[in-house]
């Protein structure tokens, strides 16, 4: 068995291993959402939306400080890291409680604007938000690190605890679906926080990270912070606007829909968390950063080419394979949303490598058509099929920004 697991590691590569989790992971969460719409039927399936939507919100407001972390852990050395990765916890701890408190205190009011059948599952994905922000840091340090290993395990644990606790619990008790849900993702925070890095017995000094320092720190937060912004509105918007314009059970098909279309972004995110170290690597070692860049819009264009074709050839297949007969409505929209998801993720490569080079111009660009795709959808909601037309526009005109952008700052990069 030794034998056979040394054999292994010498065959698969930290990298490899990390992108085979991430499949893994996609997976569970797939089956997670797909065994969750079939069980619960396209209203209730609504509310779980809801909750999955905000959870994606959260990942990425959380991704901020995870991809911090991950940037200075590869600039820093070991004692202003090690400074810099407490600070981190401090500030991750208390944004987590205000946000987690602001949920909380405003459950009723969420309950009304996304006309849910209970508030509860707010107050207790409110009282689980502090823990996600700490794993964020954790993950952070094994992104930067290039513990794929660990990171790939804390991924796993999040992902097959929050499915089996949610099914045990929507099995065995006679609990409301978006209660077991919320406590299930809560849950959820709390596996997903290990394994914990065993620390050595190093004494680091008491120093103060330089003005310099902070200054860089500052301004990468910022500019991180405003692209996860722009992501959570191109990315969650359509749902949640769904959600207010439509009935619950057109708003549940709709669930259905974005979590098929949807695969593209999630297939394609492993190559966001490898880029980030190695452009932040190469940059620091003065390579050129640009064949990283190529190498993995490659991947990404192969991958969501496959998947747009397969759902534009097979779309009632494909929804009926995945949510079953009472979701088939959707089918004639399925490639369409496909197609719009692949524009953004073909997109969000580019932005990611010109963040780990501090370029804030393609952010700038992709909050405008964050908030565009917004203005879109509420000008034109009459049909759902206006709503994924609107979302293939928005990002087809993103892509087309952002490849331009490229090519204008080619030559400096």
């Amino acid at each position: 068995m030794q034998t056979l697991t040394r054999h292994f590691k010498t065959r698969i590569t930290p990298e490899q291993f990390f992108m085979i989790s991430v499949f893994l992971v996609n997976g569970g969460n797939y089956l997670y959402n797909l065994v969750l719409g079939r069980l619960l039927g396209p209203k209730a399936f609504a509310d779980a939306a809801i909750l999955i939507t905000l959870l994606l919100v959260l990942s990425f407001i959380a991704m901020t400080f995870q991809l911090a972390v991950a940037k200075f852990t590869v600039i820093f050395e070991s004692a202003i890291l090690h400074r810099f990765i407490r600070m981190c916890y401090t500030y991750a701890v208390s944004f987590g409680l205000a946000l987690g408190a602001g949920i909380v205190g405003f459950a009723k009011e969420l309950q009304t604007i996304f006309q849910t059948e209970s508030y509860v599952m707010f107050v207790i994905f409110g009282i689980a938000v502090p823990v996600y922000f700490i794993m964020s840091v954790r993950r952070g340090e094994l992104q930067g690190s290039k513990d794929f290993t660990r990171l790939s395990i804390t991924y796993q644990l999040e992902m097959f605890s929050r499915l089996a606790i949610t099914f045990l619990l929507l099995i065995t008790f006679q609990i409301t679906s978006s209660v077991a849900v919320s406590i299930g993702i809560g849950i959820s925070f709390l596996a997903g926080v290990f394994p914990f890095k065993k620390k050595g017995n190093t004494i680091y000094p008491r120093i103060q990270l330089s003005a310099k320092d902070k200054k860089a720190i500052l301004h990468f937060f910022i500019l991180t912070g405003c692209y996860e912004l722009t992501q959570i509105i191109c990315n969650n918007s359509d749902i949640l606007l769904v959600k207010h314009y439509f009935p619950s059970s057109v708003a549940g098909l709709y669930a259905s829909l974005a979590l098929i279309g949807r695969v593209v972004y999630f297939v394609t995110w492993m190559f966001v968390m490898l880029l980030l170290p190695t452009v932040v690597d190469k940059k620091k070692k003065g390579e050129d950063t640009k064949p990283v860049l190529l190498k993995y819009t490659g991947y990404i264009i192969l991958l969501a080419s496959a998947i747009v074709g397969f759902t534009f050839l097979f779309p009632v297949f494909s929804v009926q394979l995945l949510f079953g007969e009472a979701y088939t409505s959707i089918a004639p929209l399925l490639g369409w949303y496909a197609l719009a998801t692949s524009f953004f993720a073909v997109s969000n490569i580019f932005a990611y490598y010109f963040l780990s080079l501090d370029h804030y111009k393609p952010i700038l660009i992709a909050a405008f058509m964050g908030i565009m795709q917004i203005v879109l959808i509420v000008l034109f909601h009459d049909t759902l099929f206006q709503v994924v037309y609107m979302q293939v526009i928005a990002m087809a005109l993103l892509l087309v920004f952002q490849v331009s952008y490229f090519f204008l700052k080619k030559s400096m990069l």
